[in-house]
């Protein structure tokens, strides 16, 4: 198997910051002390799989030099773990396609509802699925800081925060208009309907000191909480939503107990969406970055999910389709995310 990561700068840039993290005075300046641990960690949790990777192949370089049966026992343990081994390095060959500086971050998900009424809230429940199933595969965690509920069935709106390193590289090609055609459950005539639903992803900041938010130019309301949650969250007002005056950003927080978590939550919120508009500006990069979202008109779709009269989902960006849609709904995406990096890259 030819290797071909290039891991010296990483592993010279790990022992800079070592010794830079064990000198005198260190943390004098705190904020870029945490700066210099988060990127040490970062190149930590990159270089140490390769290095592990490397060993095996070594491993299996010896014991394939000692099989000589390839109908052994020993041939079928070398063919098992070369199949292994073959999984670990197409995963770091894809996170060299991470290459972006917030694509280590974890995500703030957003999904809304647009055309189709009932059916698209359906639809927002539904892709919430998809990309809860797709975290669980990959061990991170999640955390729905708001929803809000169709009123006849599905979400409106949601906010999920996935946390886990590469989650905002493997997601952010993932915003967008998502459109679902499928016989309707909720058409009493089994009519055939057309769903839309926007994605949104950004990365959440790691350091929300960076982030100063100015409590003058705050909007603070309390709202009694919708949809489950229990008899606390629906009979007390425990839900917050902060506006910021100056950008008009709004956000919600309602699914925490305690008007005081839900507070917090909405600030991380807040600081992720402020920190982005605030490296697209600085950049200048705020339509290269938003572009996507705000020239989205619904039917503008990225990706089609057909139910019927046939299955197959298709992202109209790379062509990439699949006709085993029941695995796309289980959270499987990750050929669908693949692609458009590989793409990206080109």
């Amino acid at each position: 198997m030819e290797v071909i990561f290039d891991q010296a700068g990483k592993q010279e840039e790990i022992i800079r910051l070592e010794e830079l993290s064990a000198s005198p005075g260190f943390w004098d300046d705190a904020a870029e002390a945490r700066r210099a641990l988060k990127r040490l960690s970062d190149l930590k949790a990159a270089v140490e799989p390769f290095i592990k990777m490397k060993s095996q192949v070594q491993d299996l370089e010896e014991l394939a030099e000692l099989v000589e049966d390839e109908d052994s026992s020993d041939a079928a343990e070398l063919r098992s773990e070369l199949e292994s081994v073959e999984a670990v390095y197409a995963q770091l060959e894809l996170e060299t396609l991470l290459s972006g500086e917030h694509d280590s971050a974890s995500a703030i998900l957003e999904i809304n509802a647009g055309a189709g009424g009932t059916e698209a809230c359906d639809w927002a429940d539904m892709l919430l699925r998809v990309y809860l199933r797709w975290a669980e595969r990959r061990g991170y965690h999640t955390e729905i800081v708001n929803t809000v509920p169709g009123e006849v069935a599905g979400t409106k709106n949601v906010t999920v925060i996935i946390e886990g390193r590469n989650a905002y590289g493997y997601l952010k090609n993932e915003r967008g208009v998502h459109r679902l055609v499928r016989i309707s459950p909720f058409d009493s005539n089994k009519r055939r309907h057309t769903s839309f639903v926007a994605v949104d992803v950004i990365p959440q900041i790691e350091d929300e000191a960076e982030i100063h938010i100015n409590p003058d130019e705050l909007r603070v309301d309390t709202y009694r909480a919708s949809g489950a949650g229990g008899q606390h969250v629906n009979k007390t007002d425990s839900a917050v939503r902060l506006t910021h005056i100056p950008t008009g950003i709004v956000v919600s927080c309602q699914n925490e107990r305690s008007q005081l978590a839900n507070r917090e939550s909405a600030m991380r919120v807040l600081a992720a969406r402020l920190a982005e508009v605030q490296r697209a500006a600085s950049e200048q990069r705020l339509a290269e970055l938003r572009g996507d979202i705000r020239a989205i008109e619904w039917g503008s779709q990225m990706r089609s999910y057909v139910f019927q009269p046939y299955t197959m989902v298709k992202d109209h960006r790379t062509g990439h389709e699949t006709g085993d849609v029941i695995r796309v709904m289980d959270g499987d995406i990750d050929d669908f995310i693949q692609a458009q990096l590989k793409a990206a890259a080109s």
